[in-house]
């Protein structure tokens, strides 16, 4: 340090200042704008970056939101048409018991009315069978009672006595 306090030349000093001082005031000038403008460029275009990321985290929020929102909908939507679809089959199912239990009715209504039917139409035969037979038997008795002259002679006062007249 002692050597440069002893080779120290003022005029030197003063140039070098001179110099030093029109350097910077050409800097200043010619560089020093076109530096802090790319500067406040670049960090203009780095603030935007941010703000365009942090739109983009935001939406991607909304979209993740809307998405969940839309798949809950639609969970909901499904649920809905299966309970309905099962409310359907059940009354689809409720509705063909019911027909078939009303055929099942109706068919027991005719077979009952068809027996019915027969058996009436069986009892008749069977009393025009009794009928015919009864006379056939009766027939046969009556001739066989009335074979005899007397005999016909007793039935006759009989008959006559059991009618009476009004």
């Amino acid at each position: 340090m002692d050597a440069l306090l002893n080779e120290f030349s003022v005029g030197l000093f003063i140039w070098q200042t001179l110099l030093f001082v029109g350097l910077i005031f050409l800097l200043k000038i010619f560089a020093w704008k076109p530096i802090l403008n790319a500067v406040e460029e670049r960090e203009e275009g780095i603030r935007k970056s941010l703000e365009g990321a942090e739109r983009a985290k935001q939406e991607m929020q909304n979209l993740k939101s809307d998405n969940e929102k839309i798949l809950k909908e639609a969970r909901a939507e499904r649920d809905t048409l299966l309970k309905e679809a099962r409310e359907m089959k059940e009354s689809i199912v409720s509705q063909a018991k019911e027909e078939a239990q009303l055929q099942a009715n109706k068919l027991m209504e005719q077979a009952k009315t068809a027996i019915q039917n027969e058996k009436a139409k069986a009892i008749t035969d069977m009393k025009n069978q009794m009928g015919e037979l009864s006379v056939s038997i009766a027939e046969k008795v009556v001739k066989n009672e009335l074979s005899n002259k007397d005999k016909q002679l007793q039935l006759i006062e009989q008959l006559l006595n059991e009618v009476t007249l009004n």
